[in-house]
């Protein structure tokens, strides 16, 4: 196979993944949407968290809520917990890296706060002690997964939102993971002046 026919292909698998996303996640999407809405409008906040490629989503989603995404609109209040190199290291050092967003959790989530969960496989330890500290102090729970939700999944509780892409590959699922915090944004955007889509 040339290099261009594997271009080809890898377009042609995203263009897949994302078919197969639309009609699966868009109702859990707009619930997502709902719920950080009403999180903002009620004066909390939403924090994101994740590793790697998902500590970058965690970033970029936070970015475009506190400036803007695609129209201009006051900022709001959203916050990467991946970010701060001083607190991360220093949590990891003292206590141990599963807690490095835990403890951020405990110390900034209020109630009525959301918590991003994002994790391309489901089972990061860190992103599963986030969660867990968030529903103790009352901040709901929406997780951004892959290959099935794992343990992140099976760790939902009523109330929390699921989003999780049908597919298995972690390329792929990053993929759609932008595509999903680009509409999370859009509909924020929408539904926070009071405005109907």
């Amino acid at each position: 196979m040339s290099l261009v026919d594997r271009i080809h292909r890898q377009f042609a698998d995203s263009i897949a993944a994302k078919q197969a996303a639309m009609t699966a996640m868009a109702a859990p999407i707009a619930a997502a949407v709902e719920a950080m809405t009403a999180a903002l409008r009620a004066g909390g906040k939403i924090m994101a968290c994740g590793n790697g490629g998902s500590a970058a989503d965690s970033q970029h989603f936070a970015a475009e809520l506190l400036n803007r995404f695609e129209k201009e609109r006051a900022p709001l209040a959203a916050i990467a917990l991946t970010t701060d190199t001083s607190t991360l290291t220093s949590i990891a050092n003292d206590y141990h890296y599963d807690q490095v967003f835990a403890k951020q959790v405990a110390a900034l989530g209020r109630a009525g706060d959301v918590l991003l969960a994002i994790s391309t496989s489901g089972n990061s330890p860190n992103v599963l002690a986030a969660m867990a500290v968030a529903r103790a102090r009352g901040v709901r729970v929406v997780a951004l997964t892959g290959k099935g939700g794992g343990k992140m999944a099976a760790a939902l509780e009523p109330g929390d939102i699921h989003l999780g892409v049908p597919a298995d590959r972690t390329a792929r699922i990053q993929e759609v993971h932008l595509l999903v915090l680009h509409c999370l944004c859009d509909g924020i955007d929408i539904l926070l002046p009071g405005e109907t889509t």
